[in-house]
C-alpha cells in the first residue's frame, strides 16, 4: 500500500504512535525493512538521501515502487535531506510520495521561500512535503550532514514557519546528531522544547538523528507529538559489522546469497527493535 507521508502521519498522530524512516543504501537493507514490516504488520517510511540515490540509481525506484504497492502494509517513498529543486524534481519525478526540503542552514526569511516553492510544486501533484526549522548536529561517518553548533527549533518561530510554508510535517531540533555517537557519549534531548512545540503546532513533527538515542527518551518525544524518526546508522551499522565478521569467519566463501542473510537477520533485529520503540508494531490495522 503505497501511501503520502501525509496521509501516513495523520493517523500516527491520531493515534500516538510514530513511523520510523529507514533509510535504504542497498537492496539488502530495503528486504530487511519489508520483510520486518510483513512479519510485524507495521506501516514504515523507506527514505532516500540524494548520496543513496546516485548509488541506487533512479531505476531502483521502480523496484521499491512495485514492491510498496505489493505490500501488505502502508509504505511511503521519501527524500530525505534534499537541498535543492532539483534533488526534489528528482524524487517527484521518480515517483516518491514525500519530499524534504532542508534550507535549514539558511537565514529564516530563505527558508520559508525556499520551503513555499517546494511546497506548492509538491503540493500540485499530491506529494508532501517535510522541512527542518533549527539545524542538527553531525556525528563522524554520517554523510547526512550537520552542523558543529546546534540551533535548537524555537516554539514560536516554529508556529509561524509552519503556518507561513503550508509543509505537511516538521523536522525538529532538539538535540540529535546524524551519525553513531561517541562510545560512553549519552545524548540528551530538550523534551521540554518539544512538549512547546508540539501544543502550538498542529502539524506531525519529525524526529532526526534517531540512532543512538535512549530508547524511554525516544518513546518519550513520540507522547509529545513526535510522528516520524529517521534511522540510518543503527540499522546499516548492525549489517555492516555482521558482514565483517561473516567474511573475517568465512574468508572462501565469496555468493551474495550465502554472505547476506545473516546481515539481513542482523539489521531485522534492530529494525523490529525500533518499531517497538516507537510503538508501530502491529499499527497497520489503523490503515484501510
Amino acid at each position: 500500500m503505497l501511501y503520502t507521508m501525509k496521509d501516513l502521519l495523520a493517523i500516527a498522530k491520531k493515534n500516538k504512535f510514530a513511523v520510523p524512516a529507514f533509510n535504504i543504501s542497498s537492496h539488502e537493507i530495503l528486504m530487511a525493512v519489508l520483510e520486518t514490516c510483513e512479519e510485524t504488520e507495521s506501516p514504515v517510511i523507506v527514505e532516500i538521501h540524494p548520496v543513496e540515490i546516485e548509488h541506487l540509481t533512479d531505476k531502483y525506484i521502480d523496484t521499491i515502487r512495485k514492491a510498496a504497492y505489493e505490500a501488505t502494509f502502508p509504505v511511503v517513498i521519501h527524500l530525505d535531506h534534499g537541498e535543492a529543486v532539483y534533488d526534489v524534481m528528482r524524487a517527484i519525478h521518480n515517483g516518491y510520495t514525500s519530499v524534504m526540503i532542508d534550507a535549514s542552514k539558511k537565514s529564516y526569511e530563505d527558508n520559508i521561500k525556499q520551503t513555499q516553492e517546494i511546497v506548492k510544486i509538491a503540493h500540485a501533484v499530491n506529494v508532501s512535503v517535510e522541512a527542518e526549522l533549527g539545524t542538527i548536529g553531525a556525528m563522524n561517518y554520517s554523510f547526512e550532514g550537520g552542523v558543529d553548533h546546534v540551533v535548537y527549533t524555537d516554539p514560536a518561530q516554529a508556529k509561524d514557519f509552519v503556518e507561513k510554508t503550508g509543509i505537511d510535517t516538521l523536522a525538529v531540533a532538539i538535540g540529535t546528531a546524524h551519525g553513531l555517537y561517541p562510545k560512553n557519549f549519552i545524548p540528551k534531548l530538550d523534551l521540554k522544547r518539544l512538549e512547546e512545540i508540539n501544543q502550538i503546532v498542529d502539524i506531525p513533527l519529525v524526529l532526526h538523528g534517531g540512532s543512538g538515542n535512549p530508547d524511554n527518551e525516544i518513546s518519550q518525544s513520540v507522547a509529545l507529538g513526535v510522528c516520524k524518526v529517521n534511522i540510518s546508522s543503527d540499522v546499516k551499522s548492525a549489517f555492516f559489522n555482521e558482514c565483517r565478521q561473516f567474511l573475517i569467519e568465512n574468508p572462501g566463501i565469496y555468493e551474495p546469497n550465502e554472505i547476506f542473510p545473516s546481515c539481513i537477520a542482523a539489521a531485522k533485529r534492530v529494525i523490529k527493535h525500533k518499531l517497538g520503540v516507537l510503538n508501530t508494531l502491529g499499527k497497520r490495522s489503523f490503515y484501510r
